[in-house]
């Protein structure tokens, strides 16, 4: 029998049980969309995360002090470490969540601050008025820069330059609006507001400095400039190394990329589970079929057909609910990220390779979970499948 014929006698024998070829596709088509979708969320996230801390810029270091009994860093000993080889600038950075209000209008936002070389380190820009100044810091003025976001949520509006607000009851000055830079994976980067550094030492009554940020000369000063921080590290804590942590933009990256391509392996393998269970349901629904088929695999079998032609045609329906089950999953994994990417925001980067291996997967599912039935099917007597009733 010509293989064009077992197609059309497969994808009749599928159109004739429509409700019942597709209730068997569903575990196909659940799985299909969701490892597209998934996997596209855990791109997206990748590729935020990368866009994130490329725009901090490649010459970057963050220093982060562990532990609250450590000793604090002093101005003195930051203008010391500023002055070894491959250093441009380093600027301190104090952080917190406060409670802002303007009039009858009230909220909550995170603080940062520090010096005003923040701005050129961090790349910072301003949309109006101007940054914290050197000034401000020696004189602990109670002026503050504000993120838009911040500025809608007190104010609604972002013409705020030279108005009054308070933060933890403590009134302030705002002297500069930032520019918008939208989302990050830790949230907004719009909310928010920047302080002098000194005046945030008052407000939140501390005095203890655990986060530095220090800008290397050039992209290829970075391991020069991180060598001499290191080496000011040990000397400072003695040579405990689990008292500070020295990062920089690659290895940010490349811990980001690798959390990110775990929760993507993992959640990748929980939607691919869906496709076993759809592959289960194609077996159990080709054993009903040879089953109720008994009598017609007899009859032809008794005309002359041979195994191999049984077993094809089984093999080919199998795979044929699984193909469109897998066709039907793509376009559900397109339309759902789409509809991630319009009405929630969510950045979903969809991969060709993966769509094309979510696909030949579904196909493999289908043809491996049909083997059973179409070779019990083939191995039928034809005198006791002509007298099955």
């Amino acid at each position: 029998m010509r293989f064009s014929k077992l197609i059309k006698i497969a994808l009749s024998s599928v159109w004739n049980n429509k409700m019942r070829s597709f209730l068997t596709m569903l575990g196909i088509i659940i799985g299909i969309s969701s490892v597209i979708i998934l996997v596209g969320i855990g791109e997206g996230t990748k590729k935020n995360i990368t866009e994130q801390i490329e725009k901090l810029g490649t010459n970057l270091i963050t220093v982060n002090i562990m532990g609250k009994r450590n000793s604090n860093i002093t101005d003195k000993e930051i203008e010391e470490l500023k002055s070894k080889p491959g250093i441009k600038e380093i600027a301190p950075s104090l952080s917190s969540n406060v409670n802002i209000k303007s009039g009858s209008q009230s909220t909550t936002t995170t603080l940062e601050a520090s010096t005003p070389n923040y701005a050129s380190i961090r790349k910072l820009t301003l949309s109006a008025g101007r940054f914290i100044t050197q000034r401000d810091v020696d004189n602990r003025y109670n002026v503050l820069v504000i993120g838009p976001e911040t500025a809608e949520n007190l104010f609604k509006t972002t013409n705020v330059v030279g108005k009054k607000m308070y933060v933890n009851g403590i009134e302030f000055s705002i002297v500069g609006l930032l520019k918008s830079e939208g989302t990050s994976a830790n949230g907004s980067n719009d909310d928010r507001i920047i302080l002098p550094i000194s005046t945030a030492k008052r407000l939140l009554k501390t005095s203890n400095i655990t986060t530095f940020y220090i800008e290397a000369e050039s992209k290829d000063k970075v391991e020069e400039a991180m060598a001499y921080t290191t080496l000011f590290l040990n000397k400072k804590f003695n040579n405990n190394i689990q008292s500070y942590r020295v990062m920089n933009q690659t290895s940010l990256l490349e811990t980001a990329n690798s959390t990110t391509e775990s929760m993507t392996a993992m959640l990748s393998g929980i939607a691919a589970i869906s496709l076993i269970v759809g592959g289960i349901g194609i077996m159990n629904i080709m054993l009903v079929s040879v089953i109720e088929r008994t009598r017609e695999i007899g009859i032809r079998k008794a005309i002359g057909a041979k195994r191999r032609v049984i077993l094809l045609q089984f093999l080919i329906e199998a795979s044929t609910i699984s193909s469109l089950g897998g066709i039907a999953g793509v376009l559900i994994g397109y339309l759902g990220s789409y509809i991630g990417l319009k009405y929630f925001e969510t950045t979903i980067v969809i991969s060709g390779n993966v769509v094309i291996a979510a696909f030949a997967f579904s196909v493999i599912v289908g043809i491996v979970f049909g083997i059973y039935p179409a070779n019990k099917a083939s191995k039928l007597n034809p005198i006791d499948a002509l007298r099955f009733e």
